[in-house]
């Protein structure tokens, strides 16, 4: 399988597992997990914590494409920023999930939300929701307003969330994030700013007694890949491509 990174300037794939309770803190069971980590991809060598105990284990970030993987409270995040190929931030996201019940003693009974998230950003230079609005299109009673009573278009951040099953709890969220504010609107001065599209499809609630952590990735990340294959390449990304090299 092939990547996406001909859509946009940079992609990236997370996975993030969230669980009802505290995950260990103690020294010992987090270094065990990204060790583990580690010895799968020796070049994740960049390791840190935060304020929040928050700790993030990293390859190096110069060449644009790298993998990190992170442990909070009640949450473990796994990431790929521009993989060569979505087969390699899957691998990386079932290694995760494979060391997980052994290194931080999570459950499938523990798993409160489990999320795959694919994000696209775009470097453009210039009011983001103008583009958005002109290129995506707007409800028409939201352009007739915008005709008659808008000067310059201050925000607008589409988003749809619908639910892939009957019990609604597979979600999938189809977000678009402009980062233009008010202030370079009113002065027209445009830093070059990330434009970002994002498709995040979620599991809320323990998993089946049949379901592993990984089977349930793998049919997250399929979910995902049908709704950006059927419907976020062409009418989102392609379009917005198009747009800002003409700009």
């Amino acid at each position: 399988m092939s990547g996406y990174g001909t859509y946009s300037d940079d992609y990236y794939n997370t996975l993030t597992l969230t669980t009802e309770m505290d995950l260990p803190t103690g020294r010992e069971s987090l270094m065990h997990y990204f060790e583990q980590l580690q010895k799968c991809h020796p070049s994740m060598k960049h390791f840190y914590g935060r304020d929040d105990n928050e700790y993030i284990l990293e390859e190096e970030k110069d060449s644009g494409s790298y993998r990190w993987s992170s442990v909070e409270a009640k949450r473990i995040s796994s990431g790929y920023v521009n993989p060569a190929t979505i087969d390699d931030a899957i691998a990386q996201h079932v290694k995760v999930l494979e060391i997980v019940p052994f290194a931080l003693a999570v459950s499938p009974l523990d798993c409160s939300i489990m999320q795959v998230t694919f994000g696209f950003d775009f470097a453009y230079r210039g009011n983001h929701h103008e583009l958005v609005a002109d290129t995506l299109g707007v409800p028409p009673m939201f352009a007739r307003l915008r005709e008659n009573f808008g000067e310059k278009l201050v925000c607008y951040e589409p988003f749809m969330q619908f639910a892939l099953d009957p019990e609604c709890r597979i979600q999938a969220r189809l977000s678009i994030e402009p980062r233009t504010n008010a202030f370079q609107i009113r002065t027209g001065e445009y830093p070059e700013e990330q434009l970002s599209v994002f498709l995040a499809v979620r599991r809320y609630g323990s998993l089946d007694t049949n379901k592993s952590l990984v089977a349930t990735m793998h049919e997250l990340m399929a979910h995902a890949r049908d709704v950006i294959d059927g419907f976020v390449i062409d009418n989102v990304l392609l379009p917005l491509q198009q747009a800002i090299s003409i700009n």
